[in-house]
């Protein structure tokens, strides 16, 4: 692999010699591969390979150790130039060419259209544009946590410098002083639609310049120039050496072969064959080889596994759970508030790197992170209005030995990330979103904050595991449980205060004695007619149902899902065998928690009276009590329902 000191002043005339030819055979293998594949990116990808062979050169990587912790992370923001990060990639002897070629874009191959982590040397999925600079801050800002070395390299593309999450993102970089990071921006100046400054003006030097960072402007074609600024950024010999740096090297699309120089239609498009064997000749190689993949392509098995990138791991101490008593009336987000703090004192020792966590959007208080705050603040990262980013950026974070907490607004945490929540599935981070202010238990914030709707989203992000507590105890103990969880969690809750979930003793239900168990549910009263199905907010509401129906006769249990995914199915079938099903939820009814018991119910075959109980359309602004009401949710109401569908059966 070739590797280049940046002490050295310039590159020798045997260096830029090896360069272009380096260029050109990469060249090659991106216009084999797409024409190959038949689909492919092959514009952008010609125009950053000076771009990507330099930073790898310069990039502490190595081959033989692709996931060392030492080593500095080189993202790829623009994931549609995956043809040349493989190119460049084989070049410098992370895995023969033979696999890349032959199985680019082939289902079952790790050489996917865009690029992603089960390739080596490739730190984290992109294609999404807009999002890898976020992550590349994550990844930056671990290494100033831990103290440690390693620098960060982004390349992104000129176009998605449109998205709004690319500023976030720089503001964020000046703020926590991300010195060690650089973007490399490929300004070929066109991108789908044509020109990049007919379908969105933008002057990209002045814009980065206003948010603090050093810019550096050279010819992207030039290995010298590249060389040169790459250099000054490793060496800190730029106008602010406390900054992160972005380098725009100005290219061309479709760099080094004539026809193809400054078209769009090779941005998303490959070569065909003719035009592929044209291409291969002007580059100085033997046309008729594009036959002989294209016959070796038919009959050849997918063969390259994907690599493991699964989070470093960090082992966590959940300390002792806090009890609340029976005469506690408080929220469940001052419980989370107080367990993070609990984490937080166990586990972020002084005169060490911290374990956890936290990142907010402007909600400080009202998430409850203030203690956590004052007790880590090196830990807390306080990101503005910036959701987008944050959400990108914890996930980043999770995967580099940290326990990670993103806490805002369930509208903020589930609705406006979705985006970036299913990129970190897909990246396998291990986030931690304790999210607030679910529901219409926001009230008087009315419908634009009350969050209805989360569950349907939250359940389509695979692998995300979902906890609902029902009060203050209970929250505690799930708080405390998904910081030892290896993957990404999230555990949701209302705004009010709620009563403590007691036993029929009068003693809290989440006691001294309670163990959190995903995938089970509980029975917090046992019944011979029914059962309420519920969670969150409405399990005191269920409680007091109830009690109103056992003063008419009526034994009916409550159960308790806090447990969203894993599923209690067996509880739930359980359920089934008492009686008829009443699920409550402060939830839109067509994708809660009742439309996931009723997907249940019938996957086993199981008859059941059932009733699905939460929000027919977005509640309005008023008192939660008072919009439950008009719901149908409160007590009373509940009681009715239930005792109807008893008596019918």
């Amino acid at each position: 692999m070739r590797k280049l000191n940046p002490e050295v002043l310039e590159l020798s005339a045997e260096e830029r010699q090896w360069f272009e030819e380096a260029f050109r055979r990469c060249a090659r293998r991106v216009l084999l591969a797409t024409t190959l594949a038949g689909s492919g990116h092959p514009g952008g990808s010609l125009s950053t390979l000076p771009s990507l062979l330099m930073v790898y050169a310069l990039a502490r990587v190595n081959p033989e150790n692709p996931r060392d912790p030492e080593r500095d992370r080189v993202v790829i923001s623009h994931g549609h130039i995956s043809p040349g990060v493989y190119s460049v990639l084989a070049e410098y002897g992370f895995f023969p060419e033979e696999p890349f070629l032959l199985e680019f874009r082939r289902a079952g191959s790790a050489f996917a259209g865009h690029v992603e982590q089960a390739v080596p040397g490739v730190e984290w999925n992109t294609g999404n544009l807009g999002q890898g600079l976020s992550a590349a801050c994550g990844m930056a800002r671990a290494a100033k946590l831990k103290g440690k070395a390693f620098r960060v390299f982004c390349l992104m593309g000129d176009g998605e410098q449109q998205k709004g999450q690319v500023i976030e993102a720089r503001r964020w970089a000046v703020k926590f002083g991300l010195n060690n990071l650089c973007v490399i921006v490929d300004v070929n100046g066109l991108q789908i639609g044509g020109d990049t400054y007919q379908v969105m003006p933008q002057d990209l030097a002045a814009e980065i310049e206003a948010t603090g960072w050093n810019v550096l402007e050279v010819n992207g074609h030039d290995f010298e120039a590249l060389y040169r600024s790459l250099r000054n950024f490793l060496t800190g010999e730029v106008p602010r050496s406390d900054r992160p740096t972005a380098i725009l090297a100005r290219t061309v699309m479709g760099h080094g072969v004539s026809f193809m120089e400054n078209d769009a239609r090779w941005h998303g498009m490959p070569l065909p064959p003719d035009l592929c064997r044209q291409a291969l000749a002007e580059l100085g190689f033997d046309p008729e080889e594009l036959d002989q993949w294209q016959e070796r392509r038919k009959n050849h098995p997918v063969s390259f596994p994907h690599q493991s990138h699964d989070p470093e791991p960090v082992e966590i101490d959940p300390g002792e759970p806090l009890l609340y008593g029976p005469e506690v009336k408080t929220d469940c987000r001052s419980a989370y508030g107080k367990a993070l703090l609990s984490l937080a004192e166990r586990n972020n020792l002084p005169g060490r790197p911290p374990k956890i966590l936290g990142l907010t959007c402007d909600l400080e208080g009202s998430v409850k992170m203030t203690a956590f705050r004052k007790h880590s603040p090196a830990a807390f990262h306080e990101s503005g209005i910036q959701e987008h980013h944050t959400a990108a950026v914890s996930g980043a974070l999770s995967r580099e030995g940290f326990l990670v907490f993103f806490s805002t607004f369930g509208v903020f945490a589930v609705d406006e990330v979705y985006n970036q929540l299913r990129l970190n599935v897909l990246n396998r981070t291990a986030l931690k979103i304790v999210s607030t202010h679910l529901g219409a238990d926001v009230g008087e914030d009315g419908p634009t904050h009350q969050c209805v709707d989360y569950l349907g989203l939250l359940l389509s992000l695979k692998d995300f595991e979902i906890y609902l507590p029902a009060d203050p105890n209970q929250t505690d103990r799930i708080v405390r449980f998904a910081a030892t969880r290896p993957g990404n969690v999230f555990v949701g809750m209302g705004r009010s205060k709620v009563p403590v979930i007691l036993d029929e003793e009068g003693r809290p239900f989440f006691g001294p004695d309670y163990r959190f168990e995903p995938g089970q549910g509980d029975w917090i009263r046992q019944g011979e007619h029914g059962t309420f199905v519920t969670y969150g907010t409405m399990v005191s509401r269920c409680l007091a149902a109830r009690e109103i129906l056992s003063q008419r006769g009526l034994s009916v249990g409550v159960l308790n899902l806090a447990s969203v995914r894993p599923f209690p199915r067996e509880d739930l079938l359980r359920a089934a065998e008492i009686g008829p099903i009443l699920i409550a939820e402060d939830h839109l009814v067509e994708t809660g928690l009742g439309a996931r018991c009723a997907q249940e119910l019938a996957l086993a075959g199981k008859a059941v009276r059932l009733r699905l109980r939460g929000w027919e359309e977005y509640p309005s602004s008023g008192k939660p009590d008072e919009l439950f009401a008009r719901a149908g949710l409160d007590p009373e109401s509940l009681a009715r329902e239930m005792e109807a569908l008893i008596r019918s059966a």
